[in-house]
């Protein structure tokens, strides 16, 4: 026993296999740099060079769902005599969540046409679909990548209502973060063009976050930003009014553009991706 225990003393733990130790306040800055290592490591293993980002809320249902949940409550108050308060307002969110499952819908068809844009193009791996990984909105972009043949990436983020990674994502491109700044970071970092679903608090920081780097001109690449839903965007932002105001210029409501449909926003990608980047936007020549 006293020889174990001095081999010990005399042959310490690497600090780097030390589990006590990476998890603990003193090693957090070393948590960090491995939300940076780790994924740059994976992305060029798997020729990630850009993505196209899909932002949007989590809450978002597919069409299926939404129909199916209004349908059961529907059916649960028809059974029942005396319709509650409670029961009202349910039905009522169901009916809101079927009427918003539509940008679900029209995300997964969007996220599948640039796929089948971007497998087609001279070089591989090139604007790959990217969404923050979980449900709603993120879900739908995934599924499209997955529905058109095609590789996507899932920035997940643990959050206390464990927030679980979408099925669609490729496996190799499946990322859980701790520190929202760094998955912010690798949003932004290999992003040649953002879309903007309907969301909440997370969509509106992300959406402002990149507005502000690209007026500040903290971004020096060429950035394609697009506010999918141009109803919703207005009602939630009064940008006129912040110009109105003078909190910002006329010039950076260029820094953006609405779109209403999935084929509306794929022709302007598609368009603003080939001038801004013309070499990697060679096609392949299939006899089309």
């Amino acid at each position: 026993m006293h020889r174990t225990k001095t081999n010990a003393l005399r042959n310490p733990q690497k600090a780097y296999k030390n589990i006590d130790f990476l998890n603990s306040p003193d090693a957090r800055v070393v948590r960090m740099v491995a939300e940076f290592v780790e994924p740059l490591s994976r992305f060029r293993h798997q020729g990630i060079k850009d993505t196209i980002v899909f932002f949007g809320s989590a809450r978002t249902k597919s069409r299926r769902a939404a129909r199916k949940e209004l349908q059961f409550l529907r059916q649960q108050a028809a059974r029942t005599k005396t319709i509650t308060a409670g029961i009202k307002r349910k039905i009522r969110q169901a009916e809101t969540d079927l009427l918003m499952s539509q940008y679900y819908e029209e995300a997964s068809e969007l996220a599948a046409l640039v796929t089948k844009w971007s497998m087609r193009l001279h070089k591989a791996n090139r604007f790959v679909v990217c969404s923050g990984g979980g449900p709603g909105i993120m879900e739908a972009a995934n599924r499209g990548a997955k529905r058109a043949g095609g590789k996507s990436v899932g920035l997940n983020i643990s959050l206390p209502f464990e927030q679980a990674p979408n099925p669609y994502i490729t496996d190799e491109l499946n990322f859980e973060f701790h520190y929202f700044f760094m998955r912010k970071f690798w949003f932004v970092y290999l992003a040649k063009a953002l879309v903007m679903f309907p969301g909440g608090f997370g969509t509106l920081d992300e959406i402002m976050e990149v507005l502000t780097l690209l007026q500040t001109g903290k971004i020096k690449k060429k950035m394609t930003v697009v506010l999918y839903g141009e109803d919703y965007w207005k009602r939630i932002i009064n940008f006129p009014e912040m110009v109105r105001l003078g909190v910002i210029s006329e010039s950076d409501l260029r820094l953006f553009t609405f779109a209403n449909s999935p084929r509306d926003a794929y022709d302007y990608l598609v368009k603003e991706l080939t001038a801004n980047y013309p070499y990697e936007t060679t096609m392949l020549d299939i006899g089309t």
